[in-house]
């Protein structure tokens, strides 16, 4: 019988090392501890660089309203005829310019966020022994893969730029188009006269002050009711799982007021499956072992045969449906399994069951 043991050169007995135990096996091959962390390290060096162009990306619109801005001022300051439209104009543009940015920083996020995924629970917990990563941020990660999502809206994305960046670019337009209108060719000798002058081609000036108006008026709203939405993940996000993070519905309540109205309300996505089958022990203790989740049955009779048969419900997240069919096949290729969206899964490994829930 094997001790366990093995007999050195010298004459001494060591214990004999255990083989290392794979982390990831498929089809023949399997992925030790260190070739698991080379493949990981080599992922964060991709999605570094993809989410560095997107914020080149970023980077070069701002350099375009900033120029377009600085042409449109030249042009309009440079002739006391030059029409104050030009300004008008380009703060349309500015706002294309501005809304293209905000998608880009929706695309930016969404690499941002697995960088700091891997950041918050995989290489910091390294640094602090025993290596115990989130139990979640794996599942949360491969999620993320196979059916990616924005971990923020349009709004909060406008929102945050407009106050980073544009608010100054529309602070001078607006304050360059006062005084175009105010100044050129002559100071105005009366609001009234000064009214006239805002006009363009047949739209009276009142109308277009009030436009104007209106129209800074939408932008401040913007800024001002997204300035609270600070989940944006390449900005901070805490440890998964702890406190209120994109993607994830653990305690999360629901926003109120205009943070309600502009934000969007993320959660993981939760399905429940039905497994009909006619060998229900061996299919459950197959599902306990290998996805750990709980299984409920229920007994039934099929309609038309009579045969018995045994329903098995086991609530799941998108990424473990792959795991149960294999797991449901290994022991009853006949069974019949039905996999749905679930509205809300509260309990041991979803939402916590509590009052406030």
């Amino acid at each position: 019988m094997p001790t366990g043991k093995k007999s050195t050169p010298n004459g001494k007995t060591s214990a004999k090392q255990e083989p290392e135990e794979p982390v990831w096996t498929y089809r023949g091959y399997s992925l030790k501890t260190s070739e698991f962390v080379t493949a990981m390290v080599h992922f964060f060096r991709a999605e570094i660089q993809r989410a560095n162009v997107w914020r080149q990306r970023l980077d070069t619109t701002t350099n375009w309203a900033v120029v377009s801005t600085g042409a449109a001022l030249s042009i309009a300051f440079s002739q006391p005829t030059v029409h104050h439209g030009v300004i008008i104009l380009n703060t349309l543009l500015i706002t294309w310019f501005l809304f293209m940015e905000a998608r880009r920083y929706r695309y930016y996020e969404l690499w941002s966020y697995r960088i700091r995924l891997m950041e918050t629970d995989f290489y910091a917990a390294m640094l602090v022994p025993p290596f115990h990563p989130s139990p979640e941020w794996a599942e949360s990660l491969a999620e993320n893969l196979l059916m990616p999502k924005f971990p923020i809206s349009m709004w909060e994305a406008f929102g945050r730029r407009l106050r980073r960046n544009y608010l100054w670019i529309y602070g001078i337009l607006g304050a360059s188009w006062l005084a175009k209108s105010y100044l050129f060719p002559q100071p105005a000798a009366s609001v009234a006269e000064f009214i006239q002058r805002g006009s363009v081609g047949p739209i009276p000036g009142h109308l277009m002050i009030t436009l104007g108006a209106i129209y800074y008026g939408f932008l401040m709203l913007i800024a001002i009711g997204t300035v609270t939405m600070t989940h944006a993940t390449g900005e901070v996000l805490p440890r998964f799982g702890e406190e209120t993070t994109p993607l994830t519905p653990n305690g999360r309540e629901k926003p109120k007021g205009l943070r309600g109205w502009f934000a969007p309300r993320h959660r993981r996505k939760q399905l429940l499956a039905l497994v009909i089958t006619s060998n229900a022990e061996t299919v459950s203790k197959r599902i306990l072992t290998d996805l750990g989740r709980g299984v409920t049955a229920v007994s039934g009779k099929g309609m038309y045969t009579g045969a018995e048969r045994t329903i098995l419900m086991c609530a799941l997240t998108v990424t473990e449906v792959h795991n149960l069919k294999a797991a449901v096949a290994k022991e009853d290729p006949q069974a019949f399994v039905i996999v749905s969206p679930a509205q809300e899964v509260l309990g041991r490994g979803f939402n916590p069951l509590s009052e406030e829930t």
